[in-house]
């Protein structure tokens, strides 16, 4: 083998490790709480690959999320985006609806005055964020 099939050989060894374990890097949620926790933690500190790693994978989801990042966590400045990731989650609700649906409602220390509810699904056994019913 010749040098540069050596070095394309090893970049897609690395490429294909390095999507491996983007993912493997976050856990799975136990239950629906831990996955509202862990994206709403995620969601404040700016952590949009691991918000997404908890968010149900579908188009609408993966629309209203972009447009989120873009159309407002994007556009905060450095000192508000350290306020949010500073910022603890309150809990002001957990609802079970049913066995694969949980509303959480929370707010945080820096807005504590809004509340948001995420919707938290089990789909095939993995609880995930329902992002098209945040409200």
């Amino acid at each position: 083998m010749n040098q540069n099939t050596l070095l394309l050989n090893a970049l897609l060894i690395t490429c294909l490790f390095g999507s491996c374990t983007n993912d493997a890097a976050f856990k799975k949620a136990e239950d629906a709480q831990d996955a509202g926790r862990e994206f709403i933690r995620a969601s404040l500190d700016g952590n949009m690959a691991k918000a997404e790693f908890y968010l149900l994978k579908d188009s609408t989801n993966q629309m209203i999320f972009d447009k989120w990042k873009n159309d407002f966590y994007n556009k905060l400045d450095t000192e508000e985006r350290m306020r949010f990731k500073d910022a603890n989650i309150l809990p002001v609700n957990i609802e079970t609806v049913n066995d694969s649906t949980v509303n959480y409602t929370y707010t945080n220390t820096y807005k504590n005055k809004d509340t948001t509810t995420v919707r938290i699904v089990k789909i095939n056994g993995e609880w995930l964020v329902d992002f098209k019913d945040i409200h």
